[in-house]
């Protein structure tokens, strides 16, 4: 009889979580699609981050921080923060005033370098994107991956990643450590064809970029879509063979003009190899 009751518990157990998440999934997989095609990351992949993250919207973190997808501040955001435990003690995680803008802040986070390759995959492969978020090293638990190819099998998440593609959004572009927004340059694209593909003028590229005059795209340059920053996401750098202070003002998005400012250089600067630059 105790076997019985036991085993009467664990399904009525694991039909109150099945309601529960399908409860979340209802409320939010609107959201989640329109990120999808806006930013390009399947709704059945930031479903399932949600689910797990939060608890279904029920993790301490969700309610006293409306934070679903349990990233933490590091050095580059602004706004508000809250402390709690977790892989460290009194870790530092971002509130945000309302859920939309932490579904927001989840598809701005993947668009980071790092998460690249990611954006190669098809829109419907939930499970290279599941794959990939753990090898990027989104999460710790080396079961992540897993975790969000059942959920999203056994809720029939990928049903939301159907009828469009996020890589149709109208530009897919990344951004940087520093909060930029930027475009890699196609093999062969020209100068012409990069300002049709962004809808931004030549002289506003070339002011954001440091263009020379006569400027030659290089296949997977980076390409900002915004002024770049008065200081850098790291606080020096040993130049190496072959930098110039462009391609180090590309690579870190911060001005050209505010390098040659921090470390007392003239625009046209020879750069030695082994010199180190302040950078922010």
């Amino acid at each position: 009889m105790l076997r019985i009751y036991f085993i009467f518990l664990l399904f009525f157990c694991q039909s109150v979580i099945a309601q529960v998440t399908e409860k979340y999934i209802a409320q939010y997989a609107p959201i989640a699609k329109e990120q999808m095609k806006k930013y390009g990351v399947p709704a059945s992949i930031t479903l399932a981050q949600g689910i797990l993250e939060s608890g279904n919207g029920n993790s301490e973190l969700a309610k006293e921080a409306n934070n679903h997808f349990g990233i933490k501040c590091h050095n580059t955001w602004e706004g508000e923060r809250v402390y709690f435990d977790d892989d460290e003690k009194n870790e530092c995680f971002r509130k945000y005033p309302n859920v939309s803008d932490s579904f927001e802040d989840h598809s701005l986070f993947l668009k980071k370098p790092r998460y690249e390759a990611l954006f190669e995959l098809k829109i419907t492969d939930y499970k290279g994107w599941a794959e990939g978020l753990k090898k990027c090293g989104y999460a710790t638990n080396p079961t992540y991956a897993t975790q969000l190819i059942q959920l999203i099998e056994r809720y029939g998440l990928d049903q939301y990643d159907l009828g469009t593609s996020g890589q149709q959004a109208s530009l897919n572009y990344f951004i940087s450590e520093n909060r930029i927004k930027y475009v890699k340059a196609l093999k062969g694209e020209s100068v012409e064809e990069l300002t049709k593909r962004t809808q931004i003028g030549k002289k506003r590229l070339a002011k954001y970029n440091d263009w020379p005059e006569l400027m030659v795209l290089k296949e997977g340059e980076i390409i900002y879509l915004q002024p770049k920053r008065n200081k850098a996401s790291i606080a020096s750098y040993k130049v190496k063979k072959g930098d110039t202070l462009r391609s180090i003002s590309q690579q870190y998005g911060i001005k050209m003009k505010r390098i040659c400012k921090l470390n007392g250089l003239a625009n046209e600067a020879t750069l030695k190899e082994g010199q180190v630059l302040v950078l922010r």
